[in-house]
C-alpha cells in the first residue's frame, strides 16, 4: 500500500485524531490531544514554521512529524524534526518520507542545524544514524502511579512563603512569564532558549488546551513568585509536569519540591491517576527530587543532531 505524506490538516478531525492516536502509541509518556494539536496549528508563532505533517496509507495516518524553528533562541537556524511512526506500521518507508519532507521544509526557511529527539531503541537510533544524525544528550521519561502510590506528606510553607495556584494569576500572568522565562534559560539543553515574547507565550503556554492553571502551583516569597510547578492534562485521567522552577535568588530552600508536591496532591484528590514528567539525564538534582515522590524511569530519548551546510 503506497505512503504518502502531506500538511495535518487543522479543519480535519480525522487528522487531529490519527496524529494524537499515533503519538500515543509512539510515545505513551507525552500528553497530546486533537484539541492541543489544532491549538499548536493555530497559535504557534509565525517564525516558528511550524508545519506538522502525516504520513498516510490507506486513509490512515499512520506517521507523524512535528517541524518547527526554535524561534526563541538567540541563535538563528535551529530546527526540530521530531518523527514517529506507529509501532503496527514501521519498516515502510514512511519515517524516510517524513524526514525528508521535514529537512526540505526546514532548509527552505535557513536551518543550519537539526535537532530530532529519538527513542532509545536499537532500530530507533540506528535510523537517525543512517540520515546523518548524531547523538547527542539524553533524557528520561518518569511516570507516577497517582493512585496507588504514596504521595510525600504535604508540608506548611516556611515563614514568608505561601503557596497557591497559577489561577491567581488570571488577571495578570506576567509575573508567572517572567518566572518562567528565568527557569527556562537555565534549563540543560541543545539550544539556548529565551521567552522575550509575553504575548505569544500567553498564547502558547498560559492559553494552551492542556495546561491547568488551577493544578499549576506557585511558591510566593513575600508575594512574589519564587517557584513553580507548571501542570498539564489530557482532561481524562493523566496529570503531567510541564516544567518545575525556582527563580535563582531562592534556589537551595526547596520551594520547587514544595509546588510540586501541592501540585500533585491536588492531581490526585482531582481524580488523576497518572503523573508523568521528564528529566535531562544529567539533571541529577530533579532527577532525585522525582524519584523522592516515587516516580519511576519508564523510557529514555536520546536527542539527535545534524549539522547542515
Amino acid at each position: 500500500m503506497t505512503v504518502t505524506v502531506r500538511d495535518l490538516r487543522s479543519d480535519a478531525p480525522a487528522d487531529l485524531a490519527g496524529f494524537a492516536r499515533v503519538r500515543q502509541a509512539a510515545l505513551p509518556f507525552i500528553l497530546v490531544t486533537p484539541e492541543s494539536l489544532a491549538h499548536d496549528l493555530t497559535q504557534l508563532h509565525a517564525d516558528a514554521r511550524y508545519r506538522p505533517l502525516v504520513a498516510v496509507a490507506g486513509g490512515e495516518v499512520i506517521g507523524t512529524a512535528q517541524v518547527h524553528l526554535t524561534h526563541e533562541s538567540a541563535e538563528p537556524g535551529q530546527g526540530n524534526v521530531n518523527v514517529y511512526v506507529h509501532p503496527e506500521h514501521t519498516r515502510r518507508g514512511a519515517g524516510t518520507l517524513l524526514v525528508r519532507a521535514a529537512e526540505e521544509h526546514l532548509l527552505a526557511h535557513g536551518a543550519t542545524r537539526l535537532l530530532a529527539w529519538v527513542l532509545d531503541a536499537p532500530g530507533n537510533r540506528a535510523f537517525a544514524g543512517a540520515h546523518g544524525y548524531r547523538a547527542s544528550r539524553s533524557a528520561h521519561f518518569l511516570r507516577l502511579d497517582l493512585a496507588n502510590g504514596t504521595l510525600p506528606p504535604l508540608q506548611d510553607p516556611p515563614p514568608g512563603v505561601e503557596l497557591c495556584p497559577a489561577s491567581a494569576f488570571a488577571a495578570d500572568p506576567r509575573p508567572l512569564f517572567e518566572l518562567d522565562a528565568e527557569t527556562t534559560a537555565d534549563e540543560p539543553s541543545d539550544v539556548d532558549t529565551e521567552f522575550t515574547d509575553y504575548e505569544a507565550w500567553l498564547a502558547e503556554t498560559w492559553r494552551h488546551p492542556l495546561f491547568s492553571a488551577e493544578l499549576t502551583t506557585v511558591a510566593l516569597v513575600d508575594g512574589r513568585p519564587a517557584a513553580f510547578s507548571a501542570a498539564r492534562t489530557d482532561g481524562g485521567t493523566r496529570y503531567a509536569t510541564g516544567m518545575t522552577g525556582t527563580a535563582r535568588a531562592h534556589r537551595g530552600r526547596g520551594l520547587a519540591k514544595l509546588a510540586k508536591n501541592d501540585s500533585l496532591h491536588r492531581a490526585r484528590a482531582a481524580g488523576y491517576t497518572e503523573a508523568f514528567t521528564g528529566n535531562d539525564t544529567g539533571n541529577g538534582p530533579m532527577i532525585a527530587i522525582n524519584q523522592w515522590f516515587g516516580y519511576e524511569i519508564c523510557g529514555t530519548e536520546v536527542r539527535y543532531v545534524r549539522e547542515l551546510g
